[in-house]
């Protein structure tokens, strides 16, 4: 496989993992999830729009699954507080413990 078709097949592979990920800690959480967005994204791994929607970069498939979860959290979470405010990393906390660490190495990944 090369070029677009690698491109693609990475994406829905990100897909399934996110999908998969956000049901597993909506369940925790609860929140109304509106549209995801698997992107290119060139120095970002995820975002929460004000609509609501998030959005992951595909390389998420290539991170060790403690990082998947924590970017997933980290996304999720926003539904809940759109901001970094303590409320948001509380709510972070609550499923993701070691967020502190994860966010570390996330950060020295990308």
């Amino acid at each position: 496989m090369r070029g677009r078709a690698k491109y693609l097949a990475y994406k829905e592979a990100a897909r399934a993992l996110v999908h998969a990920k956000l049901a597993q800690f909506n369940a925790h959480y609860n929140f109304t999830l509106k549209k995801i967005f698997i992107k290119n994204h060139k120095s970002r791994w995820g975002s929460c729009s004000s609509r609501g929607n998030l959005n992951f970069n595909y390389k998420i498939v290539g991170l060790p699954p403690e990082l998947q979860d924590y970017l997933v959290v980290h996304e999720l979470c926003h539904l809940g507080a759109f901001n970094h405010s303590p409320e948001f990393w509380a709510l972070v906390q609550q499923t993701t413990p070691s967020y502190k660490a994860l966010r570390k190495r996330l950060k020295e990944v990308h």
